[in-house]
C-alpha cells in the first residue's frame, strides 16, 4: 500500500471545494467512498455503518447524475426538495446528507479517539464515539443494534498494523479529523440553515 488506507480520502479532500469554497457534489461523496475501505478493516463492527453510508451515497449519487450540470453543488439538491417541500421525506436526498454527515461525525470522532486515548479497547473507542455523535438521533432498535455491533470490534493492535500501510498512520489519522471535521460542521450549518438538521431515525 503506498501510503496509508487513509491517503486517497485526504488526497480527493483538496477537491472538494469551488475557488469560491462551495461544496462540490461528486468530489465530496468521493470521498466518502474512499473511506469505506477503512471500514472494512473493522470486519462485522462496522457492518451497520458501511451499510448505512453506502446506501447514503448511492441516495445522492443518483440524484446528481440525472442532472449533473444542475446538481454540481451539493447542496442544490437539498435546496430543492425544501422549496418543493419534500426535504423531510424519509427518501430524500436531505436526510441522505444528514445520515451521511452524522456517520462521518462519527467516524471523526472515532480516530480521534484512538488518536487521543492509546489505552482504550477498539470497542471503547467505538462506543464513546456513538455516544458523542449517532446515538442521541437513534431510537432503541438501532442504538441497540449498534452496541452489540460494537462488541464485534477488532483487536486495535491489529487494526492499526492493518490500516498503516507504509505511511505515519497517526499523522494521517489526525490530518484526516482536521482536514475533514470542518467540511462536516459546513454540512451541519447548511442543514440547521433551512431547519433540517435535527431529524431522527424513523
Amino acid at each position: 500500500m503506498d501510503g496509508t488506507i487513509f491517503t486517497p480520502s485526504l488526497e480527493g479532500m483538496k477537491h472538494v471545494k469551488t475557488e469560491n469554497g462551495e461544496m462540490l457534489t461528486k468530489p465530496f461523496l468521493e470521498v466518502c467512498k474512499l473511506i469505506l475501505p477503512v471500514l472494512d478493516k473493522f470486519g462485522a463492527a462496522m457492518a451497520l455503518v458501511k451499510s448505512d453510508i453506502g446506501g447514503n451515497i448511492t441516495r445522492l449519487e443518483k440524484k446528481y447524475l440525472t442532472n449533473p450540470g444542475k446538481y454540481e453543488l451539493l447542496y442544490s439538491m437539498v435546496n430543492e426538495e425544501v422549496a418543493a417541500k419534500t426535504a423531510r421525506g424519509s427518501s430524500s436526498c436531505a436526510n441522505g446528507l444528514l445520515w451521511l454527515t452524522r456517520a462521518m461525525d462519527f467516524l471523526v470522532e472515532l480516530f480521534r479517539n484512538l488518536l487521543e486515548h492509546k489505552v482504550w479497547s477498539m470497542a471503547q473507542a467505538c462506543t464513546e464515539s456513538y455516544s458523542k455523535t449517532l446515538k442521541k438521533f437513534h431510537g432503541w432498535l438501532a442504538s441497540s443494534s449498534f452496541t452489540v455491533a460494537m462488541k464485534l470490534a477488532p483487536d486495535r493492535k491489529k487494526f492499526m498494523e492493518v490500516i498503516t500501510g507504509n505511511g505515519d498512520v497517526n499523522e494521517d489519522i489526525a490530518a484526516f479529523c482536521t482536514t475533514f471535521h470542518p467540511l462536516l460542521i459546513e454540512n451541519h450549518k447548511f442543514l440547521a440553515s433551512v431547519d433540517l438538521d435535527d431529524m431522527k431515525a424513523s
